[in-house]
């Protein structure tokens, strides 16, 4: 009996594959036995250090470059040009490209606004849709996975636009499961809390940022962006099979925790 935890004779397209959360995913689906198509902006020592690890787990990796900000459809033709290039024949999307634009509501203008949704939410919704109806042609059981965020159920000061998009995100892997679900297509989310990533690090980097973040966590620790590759695999494996259109929180507690530790110092305080 197979391993229904196991990704062997699949291949995965990985959008923001290169680097932090989405090079996690990558290596975690090459650690389960699937090829990987890796996206990112460039092909630079990043993109290619990533593409190393999945080698050296016995897997082939390669890499495809595109900004997913363009116009649609022109980044999605692009896309589909490039894996077919390849010779890759995806069956598993794992879309997880994304930006984070740290802005004021009242400061956000509309240009940063619109790159957000798009990047966030219209090129897995574009990309979604058009291997969907590749799968559907042909028959093929495909898999979709989208990187949510935390951000999606709870609100962060000053991450409007982010927090939106994430939100939409949650919305649209229910409304693509109930689209898809009838041609043997799933689709499902994963929503990290806060990891370490090329997005986060700066932040996490002030030695308090990263303690308040710890206090509210009741797992007590700020992971590294690879606590999120085993769930991706859980997702898009066999194991995985009667699990449609849900969202699967990697936050270690935080969303579920509604008063967190205080540290002692600001506890005295209140207490005076």
């Amino acid at each position: 009996m197979s391993d229904p935890f196991r990704l062997d004779g699949r291949t995965a397209l990985v959008t923001g594959g290169t680097q932090g959360v989405g090079a996690a995913i990558a290596t975690a689906i090459a650690r389960a036995g699937g090829e990987v198509v890796l996206h990112g902006l460039r092909s630079d020592e990043t993109a290619q250090q990533t593409r190393a690890a999945c080698l050296d787990l016995g897997v082939r990796c390669e890499i495809i470059t595109a900004d997913l900000a363009d116009d649609q459809p022109t980044v999605t033709e692009r896309l589909l040009q490039a894996v077919d290039a390849l010779s890759m024949p995806v069956d598993l999307l794992v879309n997880n490209a994304g930006v984070f634009i740290d802005q004021p509501f009242l400061e956000m203008d509309a240009a940063r606004f619109q790159r957000t949704m798009q990047i966030n939410v219209a090129s897995g919704f574009f990309l979604t849709q058009a291997f969907a109806r590749r799968w559907t042609e042909q028959g093929i059981a495909g898999r979709v996975l989208f990187t949510g965020s935390i951000n999606g159920l709870l609100a962060e000061p000053d991450h409007v636009a982010y927090d939106c998009s994430k939100g939409a995100v949650a919305a649209m892997v229910r409304s693509l499961c109930v689209a898809l679900a009838p041609q043997g297509i799933r689709v499902n989310s994963m929503a990290p809390g806060l990891v370490r990533s090329p997005l986060t690090n700066t932040a996490i980097d002030d030695p308090a940022f990263e303690r308040w973040m710890q206090l509210h966590t009741p797992a007590g620790v700020v992971p590294s962006a690879d606590a999120c590759g085993p769930a991706a695999v859980f997702l898009l494996s066999d194991a995985a099979a009667h699990i449609h259109g849900q969202t699967l929180l990697v936050d270690g507690g935080m969303s579920v925790w509604q008063q967190p530790d205080l540290p002692d110092a600001l506890r005295a305080a209140i207490e005076k």
